[in-house]
């Protein structure tokens, strides 16, 4: 498959590690990954496609309306014989096109995410760990045998620990807990959030989900 490398507005669809491969080095600020997590379940996808229609069901922007129908179905096993040896090529090459400034953000649970931590030190370097992002969430079934997994993790490295970016002015605040204690000026402007996040996962008929791809 040739690429071009465009700066700007492009979609590549397809497996990511050759298409990783013929990216330029460097030429990336931000990464992030949400790879299968070898859960050993068999997961079925909804394919949508989504059309302008001046009666549909869904607003995108500029308020124009949008219709979306089912146009068959995906379905792959999520389990992998040697997990690590699947993400290692991948994350070698996110590595890679990290510009210095950039930063990888990358998506797992509770069943792989502690050895791709060590993995991930081994390729970026234990300087480069940033932040352990704890995403809680209180949607679906819970067990009776065990505690309920409620949670996923979000682990983030940086190219450079000297160089890279991060916004804090641009972070959206949420409100404080007590307002009353830290003052006006501070309860109206609300507190930064932390790494650990409380989101609800979009269910399975919610307006946000798109079926992609």
């Amino acid at each position: 498959m040739e690429l071009r490398h465009e700066t700007t507005g492009t979609i590549h669809l397809g497996d990511n590690l050759p298409i990783l491969r013929r990216l330029p080095a460097a030429s990336v600020d931000l990464v992030y990954l949400d790879p299968p997590f070898n859960t050993g379940a068999t997961r079925r996808y909804i394919r949508l496609k989504t059309t302008a229609s001046e009666d549909g069901d869904r607003r995108g922007f500029g308020e124009r309306r949008y219709t979306t129908v089912s146009v068959g179905s995906v379905a792959y096993d999520d389990l992998f014989d040697d997990y690590l040896a699947f993400l290692e090529p991948r994350l070698r090459q996110v590595h890679r096109l990290l510009a210095p400034s950039g930063s990888l953000y990358l998506h797992l649970d509770q069943r792989e995410v502690h050895y791709v931590k060590v993995l991930l030190d081994g390729i970026f370097g234990r300087a480069n760990f940033l932040n352990e992002i704890i995403w809680a969430y209180d949607y679906g079934g819970r067990s009776k045998k065990r505690w309920p997994a409620k949670h996923d993790t979000i682990l983030v490295y940086v190219k450079d620990p000297n160089r890279y970016w991060f916004d804090y002015e641009a972070i959206e605040r949420i409100p404080y807990l007590a307002p009353g204690l830290v003052g006006a000026a501070k309860a109206a402007r609300g507190k930064t959030v932390t790494d650990c996040w409380w989101q609800t996962i979009v269910p399975t008929n919610g307006g946000e989900r798109t079926g992609y791809p």
